[in-house]
């Protein structure tokens, strides 16, 4: 019995809690426009089953806060957003503008609880009068709990229903107001609604009003501003000062005339806010919500979509992104803007929006993964001469553009491959300007690959029997052909892989096509992208660590707590040694006799490789310093595509085309720009054994009969030519003079070694050795003392020669 009694006590106290306010009536019924007949029907015991089934208590709706993305040193890249609004307290907010929106919305809020009897009443005898709504009789506490529950809806027909003009509405809004009232306090709930407010124009609550409108904080508010304000919450759209200005100041000119009325401000204030004028259009922010309207539109975009696929932030893609722009996010990148701004420099300086073709760079750093710049020739836009792709990133992601054939950028990895396997930095190759490969075969991973119609050529001038130095230096196709050949595509694939290259068009890093193993592979295989490319040569500058492309660093939430995002992500790819020996390959690349000699710079040490593919429909420059490392593109990507020869670059039509005269020097000023403040660094030199290469004892043979000579070096595991003609030496007329390479050097297994047949002529100096019997040619060796890329050894052949 006591449970039902106070139950009833309970229903009873509802029902006189809502007769209370139905002295109102229509009022209440339906928005103080329908009259006191509304309510006929509404029994005594519909209304207490009607607020009996109210919540008792108001669940606060979490605030739509705006996210940032930032750049390294904390600058805005882009703000990410719903509604554009910065929560703040309200001792954030100026006393004049807390004064100004109550007296304009409710000037006895802080008299009455969740419902102003007076207020209301006085309202609808204005409303009965004039026959339509003229005055709002909703207090402030009432307002909050209408846009909270739009706010909470989620969809057409919620939002429907928390704006419907009947009376169950305003008998919900009503409880509400009442469980808030009990819930919170007067200054609380003030605070709530000014942040919570729409004041038109794309700026929701007080401090983005006032930055949007005013380029001031909340704080700083004036009376005329803070009254212009004030009169925009009633209509935000009518009052906007950026649509209206006149319906904007007299809107204002109310606010400050209720002020005065109620003795909030003085005659002297008054007038003087009246003659101020409502806006200064120089000082209105625009609201540039999303990537597209930020600094770095290409490179924020590939950030929010990382973001996007990450789970942590919501089970769907639509949630994480809802997420993204609700949740008050903190996130700082890895952009340096001083090294954007260098890439940018360089882009500005070298290509036109206007060009046929486009150009892109990306700059990482060695060591971490972060992606320290982004850049390309066509602006972020639909209109002509922009693009909504990004030329530098994988097409897996959303206006990624998937990347171009990299050229002989691939050579990089089968010298690694090479120097892995133990081949010496001066093996030796006779390269001849054409091979025929038709139908030759290359080891692959699974089996082997031939092309029945290859038969490639040189596209630059050429040592005859180069070393691996001398062949990266002038970019010899057929000596890489023969190298690969040699050691095999699989080494050199698995290499590429560990190093981040994929097939840009078929996926992202986990879901792509590994590069085609096919005979051309070290000239160019795939698309690959100026973000893989920078990430992988990065790695032969961190000594062989491969970092994954890093771009947020951090994430704090609204409150200001760290969210778990990954750090660097990195791995030895190759062993430091091996990465010494790629990195004094290239490095000569960039010195006299080098494709990239003109693109050295600085007292730091340089590498790097040219590209140029089929047709010159792209060319490429990759290089580094242990500090940063670039790849710069320039290609044409709109289909069908077409060789660069002809098409305009920098405004100018392109009579030549290649990765050192094209590309580089688009690297060469970003990377110049970039590396300016960093002190200069050097590459660790390689060691002995990686520029002699895994060497094998070669058998004494110098006095013997050359056909017998041959044989014994055959059995130890070599490849053996014998010279034609003589050279002077001690050894008997028509014996072994000496090997190349010498006995006391030894060679890689399975290397060529040329025997010289001795004339018998004493001679302190042998003959220059002549014409092999065999065309492949085979290995030379050096002094383990003498390393020839090393400048400090004059004696030994110069820098870049064997």
């Amino acid at each position: 019995m006591r449970v039902r009694e106070k139950g009833d006590r309970g229903v009873v106290q509802s029902v006189v809690l809502f007769l209370g306010v139905s002295v109102l009536s229509g009022a209440l019924a339906a928005g103080l426009a329908i009259p006191f007949a509304g309510l006929a029907g509404f029994t005594t015991e519909k209304t207490s089953t009607t607020l009996q089934d109210l919540p008792q208590q108001f669940d606060e709706v979490p605030v739509k806060q705006k996210s940032v993305i930032l750049a390294a040193d904390g600058s805005v890249i882009a703000t990410l957003a719903e509604q554009n609004r910065t929560p703040v307290k309200l001792a954030q907010v100026a006393p004049i503008m807390q004064k100004a929106i109550v007296a304009i919305e409710d000037d006895r809020f802080y008299e009455h609880g969740a419902l102003d009897l007076k207020g209301t009443l006085r309202a609808l005898l204005q409303n009965q009068s004039a026959g339509s709504v003229q005055q709002g009789g909703s207090s402030i506490t009432q307002q909050y709990v209408k846009i909270s529950l739009v706010e909470k809806a989620k969809t057409p027909e919620e939002v429907a229903a928390a704006t419907a003009d009947n009376y169950q509405r305003k008998v919900a809004e009503l409880r509400y107001a009442i469980a808030v009232e009990k819930q919170y306090s007067k200054q609380e709930i003030l605070e709530k609604y000014l942040n919570l407010a729409n004041f038109g124009d794309g700026a929701w609550g007080i401090q983005a009003a006032a930055q949007h409108y005013f380029s001031v904080n909340a704080s700083q508010l004036t009376l005329p501003q803070a009254a212009m304000l004030a009169g925009l919450v009633k209509n935000p759209t009518g009052y906007d000062p950026t649509n209206n200005a006149k319906r904007a100041k007299d809107r204002r000119d109310v606010v400050i005339k209720r002020m005065l009325e109620l003795h909030v401000i003085s005659v002297a204030q008054a007038n003087s806010a009246l003659k101020t004028p409502v806006i200064d259009p120089a000082k209105v922010r625009p609201n540039k919500l999303g990537c597209a309207n930020g600094k770095y539109p290409f490179y924020c975009e590939y950030v929010v979509a990382q973001l996007e696929d990450n789970p942590a932030f919501g089970k769907t893609k639509t949630d994480r992104a809802n997420y993204l722009k609700t949740a008050g996010l903190t996130i700082k990148t890895s952009l340096d803007p001083k090294t954007q701004a260098a890439a940018q420099h360089s882009i500005d300086i070298h290509s036109k929006p206007t060009d046929q073709s486009i150009a892109a760079i990306t700059i990482v750093e060695p060591g971490t993964g972060l992606v320290k710049a982004m850049v390309q020739s066509k602006p972020y836009g639909g209109k002509k001469n922009q693009t909504s792709y990004n030329y530098n990133v994988e097409k897996s992601y959303p206006g990624g553009y998937g990347g171009f054939q990299n050229g002989s950028t691939m050579k990089a990895f089968t010298i690694a491959a090479a120097i892995q396997k133990g081949i010496p930095l001066t093996y030796k190759i006779n390269s001849p300007n054409t091979l025929d490969l038709r139908d030759t075969k290359f080891q692959t991973c699974n089996g082997t690959t031939r092309d029945p119609s290859y038969q490639p050529s040189n596209s630059t001038n050429n040592v005859p029997d180069p070393t691996m130095i001398q062949a990266a230096q002038k970019s010899t196709n057929t000596y890489f052909l023969l190298l690969s050949q040699k050691i095999g595509l699989c080494p050199i694939a698995k290499i590429a892989a560990s190093l981040g290259l994929y097939d840009a068009q078929t996926g992202d890093a986990q879901t792509a096509k590994p590069l085609e193993q096919v005979a051309s592979m070290t000239l160019g295989v795939g698309y690959v992208t100026p973000l893989q490319l920078s990430s992988a040569y990065a790695a032969f500058a961190a000594r062989g660590m491969y970092c994954t492309p890093w771009l947020v660093t951090s994430i704090k939430d609204a409150a200001g707590k760290s969210v778990t995002t990954r750090g660097a992500d990195c791995k030895q790819a190759l062993a430091p040694e091996v990465a010494d020996g790629v990195n004094a390959v290239l490095h000569q690349v960039m010195q006299k006799g080098g494709t990239g000699s003109k693109l050295n710079f600085g007292k730091s040490d340089l590498a790097g490789k040219t590209g140029t593919i089929t047709a010159n429909k792209a060319v490429w420059y990759a290089g580094y310093s242990s500090k940063l490392a670039a790849a710069s593109v320039v290609a044409d990507a709109s289909l069908p595509y077409k060789n660069l020869i002809g098409q305009t670059l920098n405004g100018k039509k392109m009579y030549d085309a290649s990765g050192s005269g094209t590309a580089g020097p688009l690297w060469m000023t970003a990377m110049q720009g970039a590396l300016k403040d960093y002190p200069t660094t050097h590459f660790v030199a390689p060691s002995d054994k990686i520029q002699r290469g895994d060497v094998k004892s070669l058998p004494f043979v110098n006095g013997m009969n050359p056909d017998d000579a041959a044989n014994k070096l055959r059995q130890a595991g070599f490849d053996v030519a014998i010279a034609s003609g003589t050279v002077n030496s001690d050894e008997t007329a028509g014996t072994v003079a000496y090997t190349d390479p010498r006995q006391r050097d030894g060679a890689p297994e399975g290397s060529l070694v040329t025997i010289y047949v001795s004339n018998g002529n004493n001679k302190n100096q042998p003959n220059k050795p002549q014409n092999t019997t065999k065309p492949p040619g085979g290995p030379t060796t050096i002094n383990p003392n003498c390393p020839p890329w090393n400048p400090k050894y004059p004696n030994c052949g110069g820098r870049g020669h064997g």
